[in-house]
């Protein structure tokens, strides 16, 4: 197993670490202090995990392009350990109420249509890598879960609050990232019965 492939499977392990942090009541109930801001240390912890996965997922993605080390396994791991992060990500951010329920849904309606795409693609022994714009969409996602991490961020852009901008950003990518994907990989079901 390639480097690119061990960072890949690192981020999957981060998951578990991730979800614990908000479980553990020393670190829900106990918060640090901003002037009148107030972070959860479970946040703070989560935060610096998903921060860490996240990061693996850009440097396995360098790494396997410039040393040459793409792997059908990289291709089939590295969408679907993000999936798991982000799925993580919001199923604890939903339970503690940082996020609605009907964006979770919209994001991961998305990802389980990609995911019968890659299934039927798959046994046809073809392997559909990442389009430029699924790429772009985990970025937003990604920065849209760290921002909400942070509940009630005080920094506005457009008099809107930040956060609140890059779930609608999220929802946008994931749904205009979905049509693409499915528009370009319809000839999977060429032939099919």
């Amino acid at each position: 197993m390639n480097l690119a492939n061990k960072l890949t499977l690192l981020r999957v392990i981060l998951i578990p670490f991730f979800i614990v942090c908000f479980y553990i009541p020393n670190l829900v109930f106990n918060v640090v202090n901003l002037n009148d801001y107030q972070i959860p240390f479970a946040n703070i912890l989560a935060l610096i995990i998903f921060l860490v996965a996240a990061i693996t997922d850009f440097i396995d993605g360098y790494i396997a392009r410039k040393y040459n080390m793409i792997t059908d396994f990289g291709k089939f791991m590295d969408p679907l350990a993000d999936k798991l992060l982000v799925t993580a990500a919001l199923l604890m951010l939903l339970e503690n109420t940082l996020i609605s329920g009907w964006v979770v849904f919209v994001i991961l309606a998305r990802e389980f249509i990609v995911t019968g795409f890659r299934t039927i693609a798959a046994s046809k022994g073809v392997v559909i890598a990442a389009g430029w714009l699924g790429k772009i969409k985990t970025v937003v996602q990604f920065i849209m879960i760290s921002t909400l991490l942070l509940l009630n961020y005080p920094f506005e852009l457009l008099n809107l609050p930040v956060d609140q901008i890059f779930v609608a950003l999220a929802v946008i990518l994931t749904l205009a990232s979905g049509v693409e994907y499915i528009y370009k990989n319809l000839h999977i079901f060429d032939g099919a019965k």
